[in-house]
């Protein structure tokens, strides 16, 4: 997927009120402070470091109060993560109609954000029409960007109800005969391999568990990203059988 429009560059100042950050433009004899738009709502560890490279992108609509928007981040050990985590769809949606996720061809039809579940949830991805397996798949996408020691991206990044609930109605999928797929869509460079971060949300780690042991499919690709283009390239192992005491 290409970035609409080149994107620009800054330093970051600071990351506030979830949605807000101060970058600094400009060059080193004239530099400035903009405000931008971070459209992430995560906890961000590792991703907000003062001082890092920003990369955004500007928006031509005149009613937005913050006319850019924070895309990418070049951390300071040199890797790149896509901030922006409605991309994550986007990523995995592309990759499933290229023919790039092996565990996922063969569908004629796409949905999105499809309403379903007793728990009034919104599947992000449905796969249909599949050319020989006459059941609907459930996907559900998350964006990973947390990095651990030894190349270790965890999810999720702060205690999420809602990714608790999402992991529920997938198991009540597969209960009623559908596939059900629980998509890590790795947006940061750094990482190899998947874990679910037990040491922030052990519900989370638990039900990912069960939710795999009662047929729930759990996948992970990793993102290649540069200042033009981001896709889904590789598939990364997801590693169920660990505890956050393997990270200390």
């Amino acid at each position: 997927m290409k970035f609409d429009g080149k994107l620009q560059s800054g330093r970051l100042v600071k990351r506030y009120k979830r949605f807000l950050a101060d970058i600094e433009v400009g060059n080193t004899m004239t530099p400035h402070e903009i405000t931008i738009h971070c459209p992430n709502t995560g906890a961000m560890t590792g991703c907000n470091e003062p001082g890092s490279r920003v990369w955004f992108s500007t928006s031509d609509n005149a009613k937005r109060k913050y006319p850019n928007t924070w895309e990418l981040l070049e951390t300071l050990a040199g890797d790149w993560a896509c901030i922006n985590t409605g991309m994550a769809n986007k990523l995995v949606e592309e990759a499933i109609i290229e023919n790039r996720i092996e565990e996922l061809k063969g569908y004629d039809a796409l949905s999105k954000e499809v309403r379903y579940g007793e728990e009034k949830s919104r599947i992000d991805l449905l796969l249909s029409a599949h050319r020989t397996d006459p059941r609907s798949c459930y996907i559900e996408v998350k964006s990973v960007t947390l990095l651990a020691d030894d190349c270790i991206g965890m999810f999720p990044d702060a205690v999420s109800a809602r990714g608790q609930k999402h992991l529920r109605e997938l198991m009540a999928m597969v209960e009623a005969g559908h596939r059900a797929v629980l998509f890590f869509c790795v947006n940061h460079t750094g990482i190899e391999r998947v874990r679910p971060a037990d040491h922030i949300d052990p519900e989370y780690g638990r039900l990912l568990r069960e939710a795999s042991e009662r047929g729930v499919e759990i996948l992970a690709y990793k993102a290649e990203i540069s200042n033009t283009e981001i896709k889904l390239v590789q598939p990364l192992p997801v590693e169920l059988d660990c505890s956050a005491t393997d990270l200390v």
